[in-house]
């Protein structure tokens, strides 16, 4: 396991592949840990040099005490970067992670030579319902929220008892530190990237999931939208996550966007 200390806190991260590859670095949603990528990162080795992390308050990351504002993930991936001495990226993100990800774009555009922006969006919901979350997860623990949350990451399909993953997804939701849960929802509640977006210009892709509750297909059509020259694909069979249930279908549309504008 590899751990740095970034901003004053200690950060759990994989970096896979030659030194001499193209990079891509992946942020997660929240909630789950960079194990989520797992699937892609496989279909991906002998081609990229893989740069997973675990985002402040989650998995063996650092817990600091809430709120967390989305500048504070911004300066831990771009601090992550820098240490290990990664001039430039692709970067992907799901969700919290694809906001962090335009963060990145915005404050640091010469790190960022394309992006991947799966199932979320410059604005992901309102205040009145992250403060409920956060209220909730404070006050009765993630487990409050298990079901209600799953039935927005996974389709009814994966949502069944012989699953073992999708147990074990569940597993990873409900044992996420609350301060990490309640710290990224205050961090998304207060975010709008509508204005910096728009004004991206690397090559970008922006994938959902066609049973996404969380970040709708319309929500990411809207993203899309805001950037100019961007791609909007989705994928049929998946929820909120995608690179669980369908990572074979994610990693061609990957592929194909990165032949289509040399990023490979």
């Amino acid at each position: 396991m590899n751990f740095a200390v970034i901003n004053g806190i200690s950060l759990h991260y994989a970096d896979t592949g030659e030194a001499g590859l193209p990079v891509i670095a992946f942020a997660n949603s929240l909630a789950t840990d960079f194990r989520i990528w797992d699937a892609v990162v496989a279909g991906l080795a002998g081609r990229f040099r893989c740069i997973r992390y675990d985002k402040r308050g989650h998995g063996l990351s650092d817990a600091p005490p809430a709120p967390y504002h989305m500048d504070d993930h911004v300066a831990d991936l771009a601090g992550l970067l820098d240490h290990l001495a990664v001039s430039s990226a692709i970067i992907c993100g799901l969700s919290v992670g694809g906001m962090i990800a335009q963060g990145i774009a915005a404050a640091h555009p010469d790190k960022v030579r394309g992006l991947v922006l799966c199932d979320t969006g410059h604005v992901i919901g309102d205040a009145t319902m992250w403060n409920w979350r956060i209220e909730t997860v404070e006050g009765q623990g993630l487990k409050a929220l298990q079901d209600g949350v799953m039935e927005r990451w996974f389709s009814a399909e994966y949502r069944v008892p012989d699953n073992a993953a999708y147990a074990g997804y569940r597993n990873m939701f409900e044992r996420t530190p609350v301060a990490g849960y309640s710290g990224t929802s205050a961090a998304i509640r207060d975010t709008d990237f509508t204005t910096s977006t728009a004004l991206i210009k690397v090559p970008t892709l922006c994938i959902v999931g066609d049973q996404d509750k969380a970040t709708t297909p319309e929500l990411v059509r809207d993203l899309a939208d805001l950037i100019d020259g961007s791609s909007y694909a989705v994928i049929n069979g998946a929820g909120h996550l995608p690179c669980i249930e369908k990572p074979d279908v994610q990693l061609s549309l990957m592929d194909r966007f990165f032949r289509e504008n040399d990023l490979g």
